[in-house]
């Protein structure tokens, strides 16, 4: 495989420019920036709020910093709370080149799209020159997500990219799984591979922690979709949730922006600490596929059953879909039919296999059905997380 060294050592296998703003009132200007280059690598991100949260803060830090990005261009409205300096620093630290315009001061709407497109045109000459390198297989970070999940879910696509989540591992890369609203009634079960005891007691208590999260908000993550599709039980849909996970042992447990310090399997968590104060843990699947970039995934494979058509912005993603007929009907936005399980027409290790070959192409710069549709979504809300506590990183 082939990927672009930055100047902090990292390898990306994608070399996009990002235009992100601030603030919400940043958002049109961004967008019409991006948009003039749609076909070209820039891809749109950004943080709506107005008002500060570390969280958001961390992760757009990570975002622009990420190695699939080789540069940044920074909207600002020029009065939010958003800490643009602070964000501008930490890209140049990295080597990236980053560049911030500022609404207010530099004349408006017109002259920052104007200002905002020349340099964007600029910087894509430059970066056409990002020399590729070779990128080794333990070096890549994959994450791994569900949406749109039917009873077909659990059965097919899920336990196929346990099968590639185990292959991964055992040649040195990383994988990342999420999702601890989902695995209610497994924490026994993802205790028991932790890599040490307090590791396993860490585990089993952020999934108690995303329980008591829902109790307290009076609802679960299985939604209507999900019964329509087949799914009968939280514990059901938990079970085909952890199938994504494998069978090796778990290395660690991560929070949003904390990327894995060597390969190995991790767990993610998603759920904020403390006190309940924004809502639903995450309000769609591409506030969680953010978090899993933010952590360092340089791609993600996305399972469904019903059929999502979502991408991601900065990481490509790979759509396995588990069920055949829904693969039928959306075949251009599905990657892997894994639902040919259910109809004699592959078995699971050949749908694994195939996977394995799709992560490979696609990390060589082959684009996957949502970048060929220019699927680039990205959603970011408040939060607020822990440090990682004692035991998290037990390898470290």
């Amino acid at each position: 495989m082939k990927g672009y060294l930055r100047e902090d050592g990292r390898k990306g296998i994608r070399n996009y420019l990002v235009v992100a703003y601030l603030v919400e009132c940043a958002h049109h200007v961004a967008r019409e920036i991006a948009a003039a280059f749609h076909d070209r690598g820039v891809h749109l991100i950004g943080f709506s709020g107005c008002y500060p949260n570390e969280y958001a803060e961390r992760i757009m830090n990570r975002i622009c910093t990420h190695p699939n990005v080789g540069g940044v261009l920074l909207i600002s409205l020029g009065c939010e709370s958003f800490d643009r300096r602070g964000l501008e620093d930490a890209v140049s630290r990295s080597g990236r080149p980053v560049h911030a315009l500022v609404i207010q001061e530099i004349g408006g709407t017109r002259a920052a799209i104007a200002a905002g497109r020349n340099w964007a045109e600029r910087l894509l000459g430059e970066m056409r020159q990002t020399p590729e390198v070779e990128f080794a297989l333990d070096e890549l970070i994959v994450g791994t997500i569900c949406g749109g999940s039917d009873a077909t879910s659990g059965l097919t696509a899920n336990p196929a990219i346990g099968k590639v989540f185990d292959w991964l591992v055992d040649h040195g890369a990383t994988a990342i799984f999420e999702e601890t609203n989902e695995m209610v009634g497994c924490e026994s079960h993802l205790a028991s591979r932790a890599a040490t005891a307090e590791l396993g007691r860490q585990l089993a208590a952020a999934v108690v922690k995303a329980e008591e999260y829902h109790r307290t908000l009076g609802h679960g993550s299985f939604a209507t979709g999900n019964a329509v599709g087949g799914l009968t039980t939280q514990e059901e849909k938990s079970l085909g949730a952890y199938a994504k996970s494998g069978s090796r042992p778990v290395s660690g447990m991560i929070k949003p922006g904390d990327v894995p310090p060597r390969g190995g399997l991790y767990l993610l968590d998603v759920v904020p600490d403390g006190p309940v104060r924004y809502g639903f843990p995450n309000i769609n699947d591409n506030a969680e596929a953010v978090e899993l970039i933010a952590s360092g995934a340089h791609l993600i494979l996305f399972s469904t059953g019903r059929g999502s058509v979502v991408g991601s912005a900065v990481a490509p993603v790979i759509k396995v879909c588990a069920n055949p007929e829904t693969y039928r009907r959306l075949r251009d936005d599905m990657d892997i039919d894994a639902g040919r399980i259910l109809e004699n027409r592959g078995a699971l290790d050949e749908v694994a296999r195939e996977l394995i070959d799709c992560i490979q192409r696609t990390a060589a710069g082959h684009p996957t059905a949502s970048e060929a549709l220019g699927h680039r979504e990205f959603v970011l809300s408040y939060k607020y997380f822990e440090p990682l506590g004692p035991g998290c990183l037990p390898r470290c």
